[in-house]
């Protein structure tokens, strides 16, 4: 009798041992289907604070009469050695820019891989391109860092300043094609995964043909030639689309 009373217990605790484990497995989907959704909130967060950051800078550059690449060298030197205090804020932000642009692709891209993988190959794109950018950036503001420095003290452009002032106007215009890669890769990503509208995705697809095709003009461009405001058009459409993106993902309509 001893025996079957333990050959009974055995098997009602192994019924039980059974009946736990899938209880825990019911209970997974339900914690990871929380996942994608703060994950959602989160990258639309980090989408509005890197469009409010690029925004401020350029309204920065914007309040301070800043020179185009055609402005005669002469005005370019005087700005810069006017305006030290007012460009010492837009360097600082494009470290800020540059941290939450990383920092956007790649919660991006985990956020497409969570909702299936639709658009993980858009979302890897997005990633390269704008590591890319983030680097070409940060190589357009270090040599416009080196702008300002050699602006101080000096009476007259120099053919050393002139060279680095080139040289600012064509790393800014090579980023221009990864600014579209990335600004294309993001749109076709979120829109295959369902977190945005064709509108969004058609926005992306035009505004980051733009860049591109500017950028394939990178050495007009770094002679002044007016074709670098198409890319500027395409900069101001990527912020559009960061602001109605963030929106959309933190108020969760997908």
């Amino acid at each position: 009798m001893s025996d079957v009373r333990n050959l009974a217990q055995v098997s009602t605790d192994t019924r039980s041992a059974i009946g736990g484990t899938r209880i825990s497995e019911a209970a997974t989907p339900a914690v990871a289907a929380g996942n994608p959704a703060s994950t959602t909130r989160i990258v639309g967060g980090i989408a509005l604070a890197l469009a409010a950051s690029v925004f401020v800078q350029n309204a920065v550059f914007a309040a301070t009469g800043s020179p185009d690449y055609s402005t005669p060298l002469g005005a370019v030197l005087t700005y810069h050695a006017e305006n030290r205090g007012a460009l010492a804020v837009t360097s600082g932000l494009e470290a800020v820019n540059m941290v939450l642009l990383l920092w956007f692709v790649t919660t991006l891209h985990g956020l497409v891989q969570r909702r299936g993988g639709a658009g993980a190959d858009w979302s890897r794109l997005a990633v390269a391109a704008g590591t890319a950018l983030s680097a070409l950036f940060a190589l357009t503001i270090a040599t416009h860092i080196a702008v300002v420095l050699a602006a101080d003290g000096l009476a007259e452009p120099t053919p050393a300043f002139e060279m680095m002032w080139q040289f600012h106007a064509a790393t800014f215009a090579l980023a221009l094609p990864a600014l579209g890669a990335t600004f294309i890769g993001a749109a076709l990503a979120t829109h295959a995964s369902g977190l945005t509208r064709p509108w969004q995705r058609l926005l992306g697809v035009v505004g980051g043909s733009l860049p591109i095709l500017a950028g394939a003009g990178n050495l007009a461009i770094a002679d002044g030639s007016p074709l670098v405001f198409a890319g500027v058009l395409g900069l101001a459409m990527w912020l559009v689309w960061l602001v109605a993106t963030g929106l959309r993902l933190i108020r969760g309509q997908n």
